[in-house]
């Protein structure tokens, strides 16, 4: 099979690039390296398989060689990626999902959109199952991803039912683990770069707002399972265990082995309350459920933190 991935060079997409090419599949990669890293593309083109192409899918893309796949996983995902690049945010959320799904209708290809737990907004029902239509601020500045993979969605679905084209949706739950930046601005990383270098954890709000922590080998499986399955619904993806920003805090602590000091930030606008997936649909229809638990995960996630805040990495880096 030949697979194409949309921001391959991203967290997860470069995770789902290895996990197709230990598949045996060849795949092509596409990023504009807004947010995704150099280094993630050399380490996929030292594989055998993978080749790249440098261009922003907002822009109109074509392949000359035939594909079986597409997996649309470009876009900004942490807040503040997302609050600091809206308009792409928005354009790769609807034109870039466009010109997706133009390649897969001429392609004849699947086409897996890597949607979000966002679509829910700051919800009123708990768990959320996919059925919820979401609590969504269309205006307010996390409107800018929120919507933008609404659009997707029913973009997506549109693509399917009036062009017949073979479609897959996963909604991806709060997802860590090996390779995430260091300034990827989302709570466990930013947790773990503040705990190594010794500083206090920045807590946002009095920390019981909840949410659910999938480890990215999990999601990946998740994602690939879901890829060759027959669901063209959206389905949630991710680990329904439910942790409080403050209990993190104090996971992390306990994997350090060191009691940090907690700094207090006041809660930006329009920050969920609760996040867990219902993922009975996963269970049911995909044979999947996460296996890694949140303080295995966070150990995993050490010795990658350690050394790239090394003073010899930060060196090379620079």
């Amino acid at each position: 099979m030949k697979i194409l991935i949309t921001g391959s060079a991203g967290f997860l997409g470069h995770h789902l690039a290895s996990r197709f090419l230990a598949h045996g599949c060849e795949v092509v990669g596409i990023d504009n390296y807004l947010t995704g890293t150099r280094e993630n593309t050399d380490r996929l083109l030292a594989q055998a398989g993978f080749s790249f192409v440098e261009h922003d899918i907002s822009e109109p893309f074509s392949c000359d060689t035939p594909l079986d796949g597409i997996l649309h996983f470009a876009s900004p995902a942490s807040p503040i990626d997302y609050l600091r690049l809206p308009i792409q945010t928005l354009k790769v959320g609807s034109k870039g999902t466009l010109n997706a799904l133009g390649i897969a209708r001429r392609h004849q290809a699947t086409l897996l959109l890597a949607s979000t737990s966002e679509v829910y907004g700051d919800p009123r029902v708990h768990p959320q199952p996919e059925s919820y239509w979401g609590c969504v601020n269309p205006v307010g500045p996390r409107g800018v991803y929120d919507e933008a993979k609404r659009f997707a969605e029913a973009l997506t679905m549109a693509y399917h039912r009036y062009h017949g084209v073979d479609v897959r949706i996963a909604r991806i739950f709060n997802t860590y683990g090996p390779g995430m930046r260091l300034d990827d601005g989302r709570v466990i990383s930013n947790f773990l770069v503040q705990a190594l270098r010794g500083q206090p954890l920045t807590i946002y709000g009095n920390g019981e707002q909840t949410r659910s922590f999938c480890h990215v080998d999990d999601m990946v499986e998740g994602i690939f399972q879901l890829f060759f399955s027959d669901l063209r619904e959206p389905v949630n993806l991710g680990n329904p265990s439910e942790y409080s920003i403050r209990d993190l805090a104090d996971l992390i602590d306990t994997i350090t082995g060191h009691e940090h000091e907690r700094h207090h930030e006041p809660l930006p606008e329009d920050d969920p309350r609760i996040r867990q997936p219902d993922i009975s649909l996963a269970i049911e229809r995909l044979g999947w459920a996460p296996r890694i638990d949140l303080e295995q995960g966070l150990r995993s996630c050490l010795p990658h933190f350690s050394k790239r805040l090394s003073p010899a990495a930060r060196e090379e880096e620079c």
